[in-house]
């Protein structure tokens, strides 16, 4: 009886490990994360969140995403959307200005103050990425697509390229618009970034061990 008591008590074992609380990650974003045209319940954080509780990573995603929201939007409510006791948060931002034809310099500018902020807050990062659509011309593009693994590799955070990739375009994944995916989508979207999101919520479950 003394001998199962101890078992119990010692660091790494069953009992310990189910003490430790789930991480709190923020998901701040756009329609995108919001779950634009779905169930509450296939959208972006929840699915997310049920892949990564099957890879044996306990999470609380919170869905702050807010449709039509756009860059500088999320970093006017980055304070309040982001708790003081948030983990971890992914970005997912910028689509909206791409949509517009905003001038790139704007995303850029407010990426680079929300990644400033949380990164002063000790809050891990990951930064996803979007693209230009084509009918804005090369030039737009290429300044607008550099925003994201510019500011990565300035505040040495990782970046998932694409957060549409495998899914932008493609009919069968998207809803009538043409922009949002459909629950099928969303699953593509999760099963493409679930590795990078693993990677980088590992060390910091570990962290809260």
């Amino acid at each position: 009886m003394v001998i199962g008591m101890l078992s119990m008590m010692m660091p790494g074992s069953g009992a310990r490990a189910q003490e430790t609380p789930p991480l709190k990650v923020v998901v701040l974003g756009d329609s995108l994360t919001a779950g634009y045209g779905l169930p509450a319940d296939a959208a972006f954080p929840v699915k997310l969140q049920k892949a990564l509780d099957a890879k044996g990573i306990r999470t609380d995603m919170i869905n702050a995403g807010v449709s039509g929201d756009t860059a500088s939007g999320g970093l006017e409510r980055l304070d309040w959307s982001v708790p003081p006791d948030a983990d971890a948060v992914i970005v997912e931002l910028g689509a909206n200005d791409a949509l517009r034809g905003t001038d790139p310099k704007v995303p850029r500018k407010a990426l680079d103050e929300i990644i400033k902020r949380l990164k002063a807050r000790n809050i891990p990062v990951l930064l996803a990425g979007m693209l230009a659509p084509p009918n804005y011309g090369p030039d737009y593009a290429r300044e607008f697509n550099a925003i994201y693994p510019d500011l990565a590799k300035q505040y040495d955070v990782p970046l998932y390229p694409f957060f549409l990739d495998g899914v932008a375009t493609v009919s069968g994944l998207n809803q009538a618009d043409g922009l949002h995916p459909t629950a099928a989508g969303v699953d593509r979207v999760v099963a493409n970034i679930l590795p990078s999101v693993e990677a980088f919520l590992r060390p910091v479950a570990g962290q809260k061990r």
